[in-house]
């Protein structure tokens, strides 16, 4: 049920879980609340905002137009709109620019809309609604830590009761970022029982920050600490949250931008992923279905080749012993890095093969032999760069790198490979972001992903298909686009053009690193690297069904093999950090099939199974929280759990589960043994309980 109350002063609304009220003079946010807890976010009204833009100047490009007087303004049962027919900025004086901002709730959440007509002869830079100042913590909670999604973990910031600073140079007072929409198209603030999230609104690749600002700054910059006081040093302390978007709205357009949402919610950090699962089945985004072979329980071999020091450590015919070793283990399929010419992170975006290795010939039979045992062959492929020290960039590609406002191309500082040299940065081959969005640059891409299909491969693994460095943004409109661009907005186009490519082989394989959620709609798999003791596995709650594989390279890694299993992922076995070949760490491998056989067998929970994390019961050691377990929920209803023990000494753990549970085994055990509330786990070992 909503509800909305006007005093014409200030208009509420509410729904079931959270409460938001405005000043109709103003705009300005007063404060969002929980509804079921009564935590008010916003502790002092006077610190209210409703939007900033910044507007540069010739000569003051920090200039900002902080929030008005609406001309109009218009309300609904469920909605209220402030219409600002001009805005002030700080040292600009009145520009003729409309802004519109609205608010909308539905049973569910609250949506921030923001959009402006730019008739002035300025660009409108950046953007920051909706705005939260003054946020304060729920009484009952001790941390607040900002959460978004990572690399290939849940990761977490500590804003309360200290806060990091990105840099005192370039700012007043302490400041933070998490990653960045698409990459992660929300953050969350939240401690032990509840928080709040805010996030992208609709599907979308612009570029949205999620920026945090402590003022006046730290009592003691040792400890970091927030002060605890409202006021130090006669000056008040608040906490500012803010999304901030970058449109650079031309002179004479007019822009929306992406809205923004926000709700409370109560409980842990799970329960604010499902406002982002609810978004995510609402906006449509469904992954894009794997082939037949990726959709079963399976395990890879990385192997490199060659590195940009000329490492030249197998020939393509070599090839084929590898293939023959992955057949008897087990193993389905080979990513081969540094077939290419020059060696891995050398000579991007070239695809050719290299002539020191063989010939294309010999590396496509080599590739015929592998597969033809039954291991698929998946070759590592880079789009997003090219090498600055070859002709091909500084005579051709040049032209279609990302731009940055200068118009100079954006340089990331490269990989380091083997040599002293270049582990001293000194000789390091620097790579070059491409544009996307340019349809000149993707119709080479597109040239170099043949030379991979016509190889006979069954797919490619995209490396840093993620990212793009530095360049968020493409300013040059040579390209084919707008000023100030998302260049994520390019990433699915390409993967859409390879497929024509491609077309001859239906079941051809786009893995990708990392990918971030709307890359999945292209993307049949993603690779990650997950080896943190404390992982959290975000991204596999929000999609349980989509192929996660990760890296394990540790001689003895049966920690990294227990993850797997709780996580549902791929072993992507690495030893030598990728340079080895599976019999180098018999240890691992060994037990690595023990655990996919295990996961096959009981396949309907640990691997097709919904991954419930540690929502469904508990698991404690001497009392306390054991965190290294998840549940699986079954097709028909049943329930699975698996629980790891990553120390070196036996572990009692006991489990309350609100379930009909029979049996357990242990990854390296022969049988099920009738189920037991308490379990001793042996050392470095795991347990599934069904």
């Amino acid at each position: 049920m909503i509800t909305c109350k006007n005093d014409g002063k200030i208009i509420s609304f509410e729904n079931a879980n959270t409460g938001y009220s405005f000043e109709l003079s103003s705009g300005r946010l007063l404060n969002v609340y929980s509804k079921t807890t009564g935590w008010n976010m916003i502790k002092r009204p006077e610190f209210a905002q409703s939007f900033v833009m910044m507007i540069p100047l010739d000569g003051r490009r920090n200039n900002l137009v902080e929030g008005g007087t609406p001309t109009s303004v218009n309300i609904t049962d469920t909605s209220v709109e402030f219409v600002y027919d001009t805005v002030t900025s700080k040292f600009g004086g009145e520009h003729p620019i409309k802004v519109v901002t609205k608010f909308e709730i539905d049973e569910e959440i609250g949506t921030f809309g923001f959009e402006a007509d730019n008739q002035s002869d300025l660009i409108i830079e950046d953007v920051r609604y909706p705005i939260i100042d003054d946020f304060t913590k729920p009484e009952d909670e001790k941390e607040i830590n900002q959460l978004w999604l990572g690399y290939s973990n849940l990761e977490k910031q500590t804003i309360y009761p200290r806060i990091k600073n990105l840099g005192y140079w370039g700012t007043d007072s302490p400041t933070q970022f998490s990653e960045p929409a698409p990459y992660s198209m929300f953050h969350m603030l939240a401690g032990e029982k509840q928080g709040v999230y805010i996030g992208a609104g609709e599907k979308s690749t612009d570029v949205i920050a999620w920026k945090i600002q402590l003022f006046p700054g730290y009592d003691s910059s040792i400890t970091q600490n927030v002060p605890e006081a409202d006021e130090i040093s006669g000056h008040p302390r608040h906490l500012c949250i803010t999304a901030a978007q970058l449109p650079y709205i031309m002179p004479k357009t007019s822009r929306r931008l992406v809205p923004i949402v926000i709700r409370t919610f109560e409980g842990t950090w799970h329960k604010g992923a499902d406002v982002y699962k609810y978004l995510v089945k609402k906006w449509g985004l469904t992954p894009v279905k794997p082939p037949v072979w990726v959709a079963e329980p399976h395990s890879w071999l990385q192997i490199h080749i060659n590195s940009p020091e000329d490492e030249l450590r197998y020939k393509y015919t070599e090839l084929v012993d590898i293939g023959r070793e992955c057949a008897k283990h087990g193993i389905a399929a080979i990513q081969l890095v540094g077939w290419n010419d020059g060696g891995q992170d050398r000579g991007n975006p070239s695809h050719s093969h290299d002539p020191r290795l063989g010939t294309f010939e010999e590396l496509k039979q080599a590739i015929a032999e592998i597969q033809a045992m039954g291991v698929k062959v998946i070759l590592f492929s880079k789009f997003t760069w090219a090498d600055q020290s070859t002709e091909w960039f500084r005579d051709e590609l040049i032209k279609l790198a990302a731009k940055d406002p200068y118009g100079d191309y954006y340089m990331h500082p490269g990989y380091q490979y083997q040599t002293i040299s270049q582990h001293m940065d000194i000789s390091t081959r620097k790579l070059i972001a491409m544009c996307m969005n340019s349809e000149k640059y993707r119709a080479i891409a597109d040239k170099e992903l043949k030379k991979i299909v016509d190889l006979g491969a069954e797919g490619t693994l995209y490396d840093e298909s993620q990212h793009h460095g530095y360049a968020r943004l493409c300013f040059d409109e040579s390209h084919g686009h707008r000023y100030g661009e998302s260049v994520y907005k390019g990433d699915n186009p390409l993967i859409e053009g390879f497929r024509k490519v491609s077309a001859s082989n239906p079941d051809f394989l786009y893995a990708g690193e990392a990918c971030y959620d709307i890359e999945f709609e292209q993307y049949h798999l993603t690779y990650m690297r997950s080896h943190v003791e404390n992982f959290v596995p975000g991204k596999r709650y929000v999609f349980p069904h989509v192929p996660y594989m990760t890296a394990i390279v540790g001689f003895n890694d049966r920690n990294m093999v227990n993850q797997c299993l709780m996580n549902k992922f791929i072993i992507s076995y690495e030893p030598y950090n990728f340079k080895g070949r599976p019999g180098d760490y018999p240890l691992t491998l060994e037990y690595g099939k023990k655990m996919d056989a295990l996961r096959t067998e009981l396949r309907e929970y640990f691997w097709d199974g919904d991954f419930l994390d540690t929502t469904v019961g508990s698991v404690t050691v001497a009392g306390k929280p054991h965190e290294l377990w998840t549940g699986y929920r079954t097709a028909d209803g049943k329930f699975g759990a698996v629980i790891s023990n990553y120390s070196n000494e036996p572990l009692k753990v006991k489990m309350k589960f609100d379930e009909n549970l029979t049996k357990y085994r242990f990854v390296d055990g022969d049988d099920f043994v009738p189920y037991t509330e308490e379990i001793e786990i042996p050392p470095q070992s795991a347990v599934v309980v069904i």
